[in-house]
This record gives C-alpha cells, structure tokens and sequence, in this order.
C-alpha cells in the first residue's frame, strides 16, 4: 500500500511540474538529491559498520548480556504475560539494547521478531495484545545513549561538534520513553478497570 502511494504522489508531482513549467527545477532537484543520498549513504556506512563492529565485540564479551541481565527485571515487569525465558524476552531486550546505541537499522529486525514471537504467544490472532502495544509504545520512543546515525549525518555535513547531540538527545529519549509507559500504562489502567 505505502508503494502505491509513493507511486502516485510521485506521478502528481511530474504532471504537474509538466503542466506548470518546473521540469527543469524537478530533474535538478531529483540529481541533486539522488547526490545526497549517496554521500549520506556512505557516511552512514563508516559510521554502523563501527558501531556495530562494537556491538559485537560487545556481545563476543557479554556486555550484551550482563546488560540483559540487568535490564530483565524492569522488562519483566513491562512485559507480565511473556514469561522470562521466552525467546520474546531476548528480542525485545536485544532490540532495545539496539535502540540504546542508537542502532535502529540493527533493531528493526530484532523488533520484528519480537513482535513474530509475542504474536504466537498471543495464539497468532490478529489483534494486538498487551505486550505488543507495550513494545511498540517502549520501541517508538526509545532510550538513546548514542545517536549514531544522527552522529554520522552531523560529520557528513561539517558540523563543529558532530558529538554534540549526545546530552539532548539522551534527554529527549529519557522523556519520551517514561511518556510512553505512563500512557502505555494509564490507557492500560483504564482498559482493565472498564473490561
């Protein structure tokens, strides 16, 4: 569906730079950001290709682990219908410990097999159960320790100090995500006290 849709913005957009006189300044800007996105492309690379040469360093060590670890408890308590030992549980912790580096390429299929996974536990029905939502809410709104990607575009276009997102946006993230588990948990709350 979402490909229909570019498909069709995409020809509105042509016919009616053919209809207005703009083809000229359409063609430019489609060269010009296909030139971006290359150049962003391969900043990007450097920069997820260390950091997840990190993360696998730090997984080959158990860093990966000993924060699963320590994690657990509190995600236990977020997620009380996936028992601890669920493969659930590790995909949910690995996507968040993803999400927390600021890996979200590398967290997006840990997320999805998250989701596979709480899905059959939900007894594979189409709607969406409690955990899910839950993930989904922690998920979108993620604590970010180091914004790698952001880091990199920052270096891609000159900044003076690339590395100077890195207090907001651990603060922005500290936010969002204690927002998400209370209204996570409220709407919850509410759910229960009317079923």
């Amino acid at each position: 569906m979402v490909n229909l849709i570019w498909v069709f913005l995409t020809v509105i957009g042509l016919v009616y730079a053919m209809f207005n006189g703009t083809m000229q300044e359409v063609n430019e800007a489609v060269f010009k950001g296909s030139k971006e996105a290359v150049t962003i492309s391969i900043g990007l690379i450097s920069v997820l290709v260390f950091w997840l040469g990190l993360m696998k360093i730090a997984e080959e060590a158990g860093l990966l682990k000993f924060f699963s670890k320590l994690c657990r408890p509190f995600i236990s308590k977020l997620f009380p219908d996936i028992p601890p030992n669920h493969p659930a549980m590790g995909y949910i912790l690995s996507n968040l410990m993803a999400n927390f580096f600021g890996l979200g390429n590398a967290a997006t299929p840990l997320g999805i097999k998250a989701m596979e996974q709480m899905k059959a536990l939900n007894g594979g029905k189409n709607e969406a159960s409690r955990s899910m939502i839950t993930f989904l809410a922690v998920n979108t709104s993620s604590i970010t320790l180091v914004p790698t990607t952001v880091i990199a575009i920052r270096m891609t276009y000159g900044a003076d100090q690339p590395t100077d997102i890195v207090g907001p946006t651990i603060l922005a993230t500290l936010i969002s995500g204690i927002g998400a588990i209370i209204i996570d948990r409220y709407f919850h709350y509410r759910r229960s006290r009317r079923g």
